[in-house]
């Protein structure tokens, strides 16, 4: 008998990774990396591969914090703080350079945060101008930003648009003032107008909004709310992310009261509402959180089997080689990962004495290179396959996410039902030999609803 979804919500509402990646950042065999290794593995990607580096950039300032947050982030009004961080990541880079060598093309630029539209246009574009200085760029080149919408003026996007963004995610979250108060989140319908209407003036060809559900206060009414005024708008793309409740790792998120946030069964209703109501305005759902216009680069990589998944999410490109620059920032050699020390202060020490501020890092083994690749199949293409398996309790776990209704299972592979999009976490876990090798004693990931 066919379980309710009721009964689907109580039996997959467990910690779950999100899958940015694998091996999940808890699980890295940190014990068996150091920095020379790693130096060794991005020299050997970067030879191999003719794709272009990909370049995360994490400028951690915001002048006020939202409490929703699960970013590194560092709360100051001191704008003083902006230039000496840009001559902090200009030297990591120049580090990274040196090891690299004169034949470096740039695939991608992506400035994360914090609140990037923290920095002032002009040390924007010193940090970029820079960066970019004497290197190629590839023809097939994209560069995006993220935006807090409160304080992005027109000098930031005509700035950015000038040294080669064109795509712009702005973190919109929730239109509904209670629930924007209780979160902190400190922005007008006005500001969110101004900003998509100036950066479609100017001729940016993709504008992604970040929703979240599962925010306190909110509501099946709320949600509804939201969702008809980003439609109305219609962006390029929308990410409609669930929030993640850990306090542990985040105490900002005490700042409000557990009973406001909306639970298990009600999560999902909001999710649901939010998701229909997203198709029927012609988006195409793309995977998990995140969906498209059929006319979206996001959309085409879907439809073209070139979709990816990296510790920024979905991305219509792989680029084998992704260096991450400034403080938390991780990078992906495709077959090995490192992280950068967590602290400003940390950060700018090692700097200082000529180190990459590297905190961690984990170097793939087989193993993990083939559940990588059936994780991101799963993510990316709602399928995947294998030759033979000797590893009847995965099999096993399988055949209970099938017998769910979540997947179709067959001799040699899965494939994901409709019902199935909506626990893609669940359906990876499986797969995920090192979360089954050792269970974690506390909990160190959100719910998967």
């Amino acid at each position: 008998m066919s379980l309710t979804q009721k009964e689907l919500i109580r039996k997959y509402n467990v910690p779950a990774p999100r899958y940015t990646s694998y091996p999940t950042v808890p699980f890295w065999d940190t014990d068996q990396w150091n920095e020379n290794q790693w130096i060794e593995k991005v020299k050997i990607t970067h030879q191999e591969s003719s794709d272009g580096i990909s370049i995360y950039i994490h400028l951690p300032f915001c002048e006020s914090l939202c409490t929703y947050c699960g970013c590194n982030k560092r709360i100051t009004k001191n704008h003083d703080v902006e230039l000496p961080y840009i001559q902090d990541v200009l030297k990591e880079w120049d580090l990274y350079k040196q090891y690299l060598g004169k034949d470096i093309t740039i695939g991608d630029i992506h400035l994360g945060g914090g609140t990037p539209t923290f920095f002032t246009p002009e040390n924007l574009k010193f940090l970029i101008t820079t960066l970019l200085a004497d290197l190629k760029i590839s023809p097939r080149a994209e560069f995006s930003f993220e935006a807090h919408p409160a304080n992005t003026t027109i000098e930031h996007l005509e700035t950015l648009y000038s040294l080669g963004f064109r795509r712009l995610s702005l973190g919109v979250q929730d239109f509904d003032p209670l629930v924007q108060f209780i979160i902190n989140r400190k922005q007008s319908e006005e500001d969110i107008f101004r900003v998509m209407n100036q950066a479609q003036q100017l001729g940016y060809s993709s504008i992604n909004f970040d929703l979240i559900y599962g925010l306190p206060k909110q509501t099946l009414a709320t949600v509804e709310n939201t969702v008809n005024k980003v439609i109305a708008l219609k962006p390029d793309r929308i990410s409609f992310y669930s929030y993640a409740h850990v306090p542990w790792l985040q105490p900002g998120q005490r700042h409000y009261d557990e009973k406001d946030l909306p639970k298990d069964e009600e999560k999902l209703q909001l999710y649901e509402l939010g998701k229909q109501m997203i198709l029927e305005a012609g988006y195409e759902d793309i995977g998990m959180d995140h969906f498209a216009l059929p006319g979206d680069a996001l959309f085409k990589a879907f439809e073209n089997e070139t979709l990816h998944r990296n510790f920024m999410g979905y991305t219509d490109r792989f680029s084998p080689l992704m260096i991450g620059l400034g403080v938390s920032s991780i990078s992906d050699s495709w077959n090995a990962f490192a992280q950068n020390v967590k602290s400003v202060e940390e950060y700018r020490s090692l700097l200082a004495q000529n180190k990459l501020p590297l905190l961690k890092g984990h170097i793939h083994n087989t193993e993990d290179l083939v559940f990588r690749k059936h994780i991101l199949n799963i993510m990316c293409e709602g399928r995947t396959s294998w030759e033979a398996s000797n590893t009847p309790d995965i099999i096993n776990e399988l055949r209970s996410l099938s017998d769910d209704g979540l997947i179709i299972l067959k001799a040699n592979g899965l494939e994901i039902t409709p019902l199935g999009k909506s626990f893609l976490r669940n359906i990876c876990m499986p797969f995920d030999q090192r979360l089954r090798a050792k269970q974690p004693g506390t909990n160190i990931f959100s719910n998967a609803i």
